[in-house]
Parts: structure tokens; sequence; C-alpha cells
């Protein structure tokens, strides 16, 4: 009996059940044209914002799944200089950060295109651009020439999680899976993107990267089903937030004889998760963009301006004067006075918790 999926007779026929993932198949069709409705009744600058804001989490989160830490606001100013988004505060980014945030976004950004043996050996060059991956050399732009496994253990007590498909293999593998991402059309795009995530991590076709890869082209054709190269969901840090249960299900379904129904049940359920929070972070987005609306005639100063963006966009702890007066780098007496300000205004109230220092909260309004 075959040990891996790759070792059987045309292993690339997956099959599943269909009763076993149509309802959250379901779901996450619905939740996502409910986000992209959500989306479009964003103005500009807060559209711009929120694709800012997902692919700077994608391309840290998916880079931390690999034990790699990426500094946050040199990932947002690299993606902000590339898509021409004027941001305050933009910091110079290393080649390393440059050359992750080039591949995801030629990924999303250029979705429509063909994906190709160079398009891929491009993307790989760009995560490796020393050639180097941490102190061991790699080939870079080019599959793999040696065998490679997935162990874990001490020296002489290794176990092996994985052994993927032989060097020899990988070029006509990979000539069949770049043929059927680009001319398959049968089969549902959401459904597609996640076939397409187990059938190259299976493969495992470089040195390095192949995860991050991977989820690249998760992304390209997440992108594909919804038509638009806006992201305003991250798969990567869901799947961080998974990723114990992400390589548990790999691991176990890299052994079965072609079904992958565990695989596709356990990828719906992580997207599906993931949109659940972006609905959330979105309704906050309309919440804050309808306030400022609703208030563009209201005489509101500076220091005003800024407590209340941060009460909008999840404010920690409970808002006292003490900490308007740090925040806003003002004296109690001040901050006390725009406080009862916005409180005269309707905008803000007190709680109802009683005790020595009071606390201020956002008084609910309608968003019509």
């Amino acid at each position: 009996m075959a040990n891996y999926i790759y070792e059987y007779e045309n292993w690339t026929d997956f099959t599943w059940q269909d009763q076993d993932i149509n309802l959250v198949f379901g779901e996450v069709r619905h939740i996502q044209g409910k986000i992209i409705g959500q989306m479009s009744a964003l103005g500009f600058s807060e559209k711009e914002e929120a694709t800012l804001r997902t692919l700077t989490l994608d391309v840290v989160k998916s880079s931390e799944i690999e034990g790699e830490l990426l500094n946050y606001d040199q990932v947002r100013s690299s993606i902000a200089r590339r898509l021409g988004i004027n941001t305050a505060g933009l910091v110079p980014s290393s080649r390393h950060i440059e050359g992750v945030v080039e591949m995801m976004l030629d990924a999303t950004q250029h979705h429509t295109l063909p994906l190709t043996e160079n398009r891929l050996f491009g993307w790989h060059a760009a995560l490796f651009p020393t050639g180097y991956s941490g102190p061991y050399k790699i080939e870079v732009g080019q599959y793999r020439t040696s065998e490679i496994q997935v162990v874990s253990g001490a020296m002489g007590k290794e176990k092996v999680h994985y052994e993927a498909v032989k060097p020899e293999m990988v070029k006509v593998e990979m000539d069949r899976f770049l043929d059927w991402v680009n001319n398959e059309n049968r089969v549902d795009p959401v459904l597609k993107a996640a076939i397409a995530h187990f059938w190259f991590i299976i493969m495992h076709p470089f040195d390095d990267g192949n995860g991050r890869i991977g989820r690249a082209i998760t992304d390209m054709l997440l992108a594909r089903s919804e038509g638009s190269g806006e992201r305003f969901y991250s798969m990567s840090s869901q799947i961080l937030a998974e990723y114990k249960r992400y390589y548990a299900i790999l691991q176990n379904v890299q052994h079965s004889t072609g079904d992958i129904t565990e695989w596709l049940d356990w990828f719906l359920n992580c997207l599906k998760n993931t949109m659940l929070a972006t609905e959330g972070t979105t309704q906050k987005i309309l919440r804050k963009a309808a306030f400022w609306i609703l208030h563009e005639h209201t005489a509101i100063n500076e220091r005003q301006r800024l407590m209340l963006n941060k009460l909008f966009d999840g404010f920690e702890g409970k808002l006292q004067t003490s900490k308007w007066a740090k925040m806003t780098k003002t004296s109690s007496d001040t901050a006390l006075r725009d406080i009862k300000d916005l409180v005269e205004k309707g905008i803000l109230q007190p709680t109802s918790e009683g005790g020595r220092n009071v606390n201020y909260e956002l008084v609910e309004f309608n968003m019509q």
C-alpha cells in the first residue's frame, strides 16, 4: 500500500463528499457576498485603508507561520508605496521585506494573469534575494534537485513526518498543477483555492518557502473567486491562529487515497472564521465613517478628533480624564473640558458603573 497520496496512480483526481462540506461551503459563499457588499459601501479612503491593513496582516502572518517575525510598519510602508497609497509615517523596508511584499502583491493585484513556472520562480527569487535561507544556501528561482523530508526530534531519533515528491518528478507534477490552475473551470473558485493549497504543499517543489508560496497561490485564487484584487480578510492570520490543526490535517490527509474531504472541511471553516472576524471589523469601519458624516459640521478640536478615532478603532481599557490627558499630552483640566464638551454635544456619556473615577463611552447613534 502507498505511504503517501502522491504514490497512487492519478493521485490528483481528488475526491470529496459534497454532503460533508455543503453547509460550510454555502456559509462561506454567503459571508463572502456580504463582505463584498459591505466594502462597496465604504468610501475610497476607508476601502484603501482596509486593503492596506489586510495585505499587511497577510504578509506578516504568513511569515510568522514559518517562525519569521517581520516588522509590521516596514511591511505596511512597503505595501503603501507599491500601491501608491498616501499614508503618514512611511518607513524604509529591508530588501527581504520588499521581496515578500512583491510576491504577495503580484499574486493578489495580478490575480487574472496565468500562474506560470517563470512567475513562480520570480516569487521564489523575491523571497530569497541573497540565495540563502537563514545560514543555509538554497536553490533559488528553480525547482529543487534534492529530496526533502519534514523531520523532528533529536539527531539519531528523528521522526519523519513527510517525504515530498521525488525531485525528478517535480517538473512533471508542477506542469500538471499549473495547467489545472490556469485551465480548470468546472470546480468552484473557492474550492479551487483549497485544492490548490493542498496540492502545492504536497509537492513541496522548492528548497524552501513552499508554505508562503502556497498561501500566495491561495490568495490569488480567492481574489479570482471575488473578481477583485482588493483584499478584506487574511487567510494567513486565521491559519496562524489554527496552525496546530492546520499541520495535523495536512499530515493526516497526505496519507489518504485521494479523498480530501477532511482538508476541504478544515479549509472552508478556517476561511469562514476569518471572514466572520472581518465582518466585525467592517462594521466598525462603517460605524466610524457614518459617525464622521453625521458630525461633519460639529465643532470638534484635534484632541477630541484623535480620541474619538481611538474609541472607534478599539480603545484599550476604560476612558477616564487621566487617560485622555496622558494620550493627548494635555492637562487634566483641559481633558475634562474636552470630555464635558462632547457630553454636552451628545457624543460621549458617563458609564453606569459607580466609583471615584468616572468612565466615559460613545453614545449609540443611528447609522442610517
